[in-house]
């Protein structure tokens, strides 16, 4: 089995989503980032400050106020060279100019937003293929994303589902993401927005796949297709269906409440990690969260 060589970093967000799923309220008063060390570990794993890094917001409904807080955040760090794409649609996808800047950088980050955004402008396209082919061959690459844009990144993702009703069947809604990793769905926002139910029926409905539930200014960094490092401030939950026993979400009806059986739960802080393969827990990722370059916050 072949896994990417590049590094992925799922983010579970912290800044203004632009619109919640949820509410359906469009919000513009939270605009604030989450800690500045996630940033600085972006750009230490992707070779220092020097690297280019293009911001993709495309999930956002407020993407020049997200760019811009980018910019800025970036900038304390000394982190200069970031480059925004606003894209709104399949259009602008296929803007050569896009395609010529996403072959020439060090790394990539979709802001937060609406998932669904994100795999309906990029789904199929050319740009979105050349991100992959070089996530799977370059081990400098990195794929980052924060809320909606750390949803998108698997091949099987979580499109909605209010947290108040997720023991229901059908309450949770799925389809496929940008697919930079199989067998896994990540969920953003986790222990805020009260979201274990919502990823439990995820991981019920597709047991073959990890749940990576991941708190606000927190992040998971996966190397190899396989090995994670949550990084951050918070808490980051795995929850494993593996080995489930009972489950009667194939026989109820849509709105009923499910039942499940040995659905096993990792909490996993700084530093400690998580073998999706092997689905084993580590204590300490090897380095843990040393990283040998350092950079300068002003």
């Amino acid at each position: 089995m072949q896994f990417a060589k590049g590094k992925l970093l799922a983010i579970g967000g912290a800044e203004d989503k632009g619109t919640d799923l949820e509410s359906g309220q469009v919000k513009r008063n939270n605009l604030n980032f989450f800690e500045l060390g996630i940033l600085r570990r972006i750009v230490e794993e992707t070779g220092g400050v020097d690297t280019r890094i293009e911001v993709i917001t495309t999930a956002s409904m407020i993407p020049y106020e997200v760019g811009d807080n980018y910019l800025n955040a970036f900038g304390k760090i000394g982190c200069t060279d970031i480059g925004l794409m606003h894209i709104r649609n399949r259009a602008d996808a296929m803007n050569p100019e896009y395609l010529e800047r996403i072959k020439n950088c060090g790394a990539v980050m979709f802001s937060g937003g609406n998932q669904l955004r994100l795999t309906s402008t990029f789904g199929g396209t050319q740009f979105l293929n050349t991100i992959l082919q070089r996530f799977n061959d370059e081990p400098d690459f990195l794929v980052a994303g924060t809320s909606a844009g750390a949803m998108a990144m698997s091949n099987t993702m979580i499109y909605e589902g209010n947290a108040t009703k997720a023991h229901l069947k059908g309450e949770v809604k799925i389809t496929t993401g940008l697919g930079f990793m199989d067998d896994v769905i990540f969920d953003s926002h986790f222990e805020k927005r009260g979201r274990f139910g919502r990823l439990a029926q995820a991981v019920a409905s597709n047991p073959q796949c990890i749940g990576v539930g991941l708190g606000e200014d927190t992040g998971m960094l996966i190397k190899d297709g396989n090995t994670m490092e949550a990084i951050g401030s918070g808490l980051v939950i795995i929850v494993d269906g593996h080995d489930i026993g009972h489950s009667n979400i194939a026989d109820i009806p849509d709105g009923c409440p499910i039942s499940i059986e040995n659905l096993k739960v990792h909490f996993c802080e700084k530093g400690n990690g998580y073998k999706a393969i092997e689905r084993q827990f580590i204590p300490e990722v090897e380095e843990g969260a040393v990283v040998k370059k350092q950079v300068h916050v002003e």
